[in-house]
């Protein structure tokens, strides 16, 4: 949905840690794209297309959403269980906390997950649908 419709606004983030590191997002931040439910998985690449800012339908005014828009597909998806059998994601937030929505990433890891999925096997599900 996400490739068709060009940009989405990421909102519905309610968590304040999840919250405190959505609000760090700056245009131009690449963004992995993470199926949660049954999949579990890492489906793709997306950038952020402004700096975050004030949820507009957030009466509060503690909430922050963040536009961003596709780059690009992984080649396959990148499970929740494979990223927990690496021994390089022992720290990775993810692993820790996987309920939560956004999280940093490092390079290493970032390099990791892209090593992953450019690799034979795991899943043959792919696509961009809602996260």
């Amino acid at each position: 949905m996400l490739v068709k419709d060009t940009h989405a606004v990421w909102s519905g983030v309610r968590n304040p840690l999840a919250q405190k590191h959505l609000r760090s997002v700056k245009k131009g931040d690449r963004i992995f794209y993470y199926h949660t439910g049954d999949e579990k998985s890492v489906v793709g690449i997306a950038k952020a297309l402004g700096d975050a800012y004030p949820d507009p339908k957030d009466p509060s005014g503690k909430a922050s959403v963040v536009d961003v828009g596709p780059v690009k597909k992984l080649a396959r998806p990148v499970t929740l269980a494979e990223i927990k059998a690496d021994a390089a994601f022992k720290d990775f937030a993810l692993v820790r906390i996987s309920r939560l929505s956004v999280m940093p990433v490092t390079d290493a890891e970032w390099k990791r997950i892209e090593s992953i999925a450019g690799r034979a096997g795991g899943s043959s599900r792919a696509g961009m649908a809602g996260g």
